[in-house]
């Protein structure tokens, strides 16, 4: 009895007239075919991709946004004023995710009018909102990708493109952020002379004194700390940060 039970199941979607076929409750289990003749999928199935990519969200954010640039030099500011825990790791990454989204609102405002807008009414399919947020994002990428990595990508892919518009996503992530690797690397660089000419100072006038025992950190921490508050450090690195991506 079950197995004539399973026989049957399997023959009712080659029996049914339709090209979907539903199980109980609405449940969609086979896919139909649009009427533009491209596959269109259920709800169901959409929903199950999106939970999916879920998965891959934090290493979209890490490697297509303007997230990894700012976590790295704030990670640097903060090493280069020697506090180690403070602002806690969670400041620093909640942190660094709003002025991401804030850097990124163009392109997020694009996709919606794109892509969620016009797929949310009804006006394209999932596939054709997926296509149509790919510019926005690949623009973005392509402004902030220098040349040397990116053509190093591209030779080791062993294709050729005619415009950079043509290179896919596979060769455009790995080169976009070995660019904001470099970028950030950079900043902090910048970031990090003040701090060590403070440190350097500081010991040059413990030493001078003979006050050996005392540690610099102790001395040279608080004056790090008074010229970064005068000068508006945090408003200072915030902003270069974001006209970086300008």
């Amino acid at each position: 009895m079950n197995r004539g039970f399973r026989v049957a199941l399997y023959a009712l979607p080659n029996l049914a007239p339709v090209s979907a076929w539903a199980g109980p409750a609405g449940l969609t289990i086979v896919n139909g075919l649009a009427g533009n003749g491209g596959e269109s999928y259920s709800l169901n199935v959409q929903s199950l991709l999106v939970i999916t990519a879920l998965a891959f969200l934090p290493g979209l954010i890490l490697l297509m946004t303007s997230f990894t640039r700012i976590i790295i030099v704030l990670s640097i500011m903060r090493q280069a004023m020697g506090l180690q825990t403070t602002p806690p790791n969670m400041v620093l990454a909640a942190l660094a995710l709003a002025l991401s989204v804030f850097v990124m609102r163009g392109v997020i405002q694009q996709e919606q009018q794109q892509a969620l807008l016009p797929y949310l009414s009804g006006q394209i399919t999932f596939s054709q909102a997926v296509t149509a947020a790919e510019p926005p994002e690949r623009n973005f990428m392509l402004a902030q990708t220098r040349k040397q990595p990116l053509h190093l990508f591209v030779d080791l892919s062993g294709q050729t493109y005619a415009d950079p518009q043509h290179v896919p996503f596979t060769v455009l992530v790995p080169a976009f952020a070995t660019s904001e690797l470099e970028t950030a690397f950079q900043i902090g660089f910048l970031i990090y002379i003040p701090f060590v000419l403070i440190d350097l100072a500081v010991a040059s006038i413990l030493m001078s004194l003979g006050m050996i025992m005392v540690s610099p950190t102790l001395i040279s921490l608080p004056l790090k700390l008074l010229m970064f508050v005068s000068i508006h450090g945090w408003v200072l690195v915030l902003g270069t940060l974001a006209n970086s991506f300008k």
